[in-house]
């Protein structure tokens, strides 16, 4: 690594960090270990940069690795059959989604990988379906850790208005992927 990849990736990390920490610590309960997954995630960077730094985004990287990183946390402290998993918002309950509630533990064989890609893939396509206001306000609280003052203040809309935009994805995701569930379920 040269010294201009250092300075890179100290800038990257920089930038990134705060944000990066605030989106584990939102997953993970224990501070201790939301600090050793962003100490992995670093790692990773340092490790593969020569392969990551030919990526168009490196921050998207960096989220997609820590997600990695939550998910393997939670599968190795605490297993859950897919069977066993309830899907959020059936009985009713309004609250928040959270993405480790549908993400199902899954283990390192070929079915359980593809299930993961399958589930992420939906995901991703239910945010593009969205209409683009709502998207944002979606990525950037769950996924960029974004406060909804924050996002207010960068894109001058209401803190009611990005809530409301809020409800309206978490609605949409819940119901798209509580069909997927059931498909899955019923296989």
């Amino acid at each position: 690594m040269t010294a201009e990849d250092k300075i890179q990736i100290e800038k990257l990390l920089e930038e990134e960090q705060g944000r990066l920490l605030g989106f584990i610590r939102k997953r993970v309960d224990h501070e201790e270990d939301a600090r050793d997954i962003a100490q992995d995630v670093y790692y990773q960077l340092t490790v593969g940069f020569d392969d990551i730094r030919k990526l168009t985004s490196l921050t998207s990287w960096l989220f997609t690795v820590a997600r990695n990183k939550i998910t393997d946390y939670f599968r190795k402290s605490k297993p859950e059959l897919l069977s066993d998993k309830v899907v959020p918002g059936t009985d009713g309950e309004e609250g928040p989604l959270m993405l480790e509630d549908i993400l199902p533990a899954l283990t390192r064989s070929p079915e359980d990988e593809y299930m993961r890609t399958v589930i992420w893939e939906t995901i991703e396509s239910c945010l593009e379906r969205l209409p683009e206001a709502q998207r944002e306000v979606f990525v950037m609280n769950e996924f960029e850790d974004m406060s909804f003052k924050e996002i207010s203040e960068l894109t001058g809309e209401g803190i009611n208005t990005l809530l409301s935009r809020k409800r309206y994805a978490v609605t949409y995701l819940r119901e798209q992927l509580r069909e997927l569930y059931t498909q899955i379920i019923e296989k």
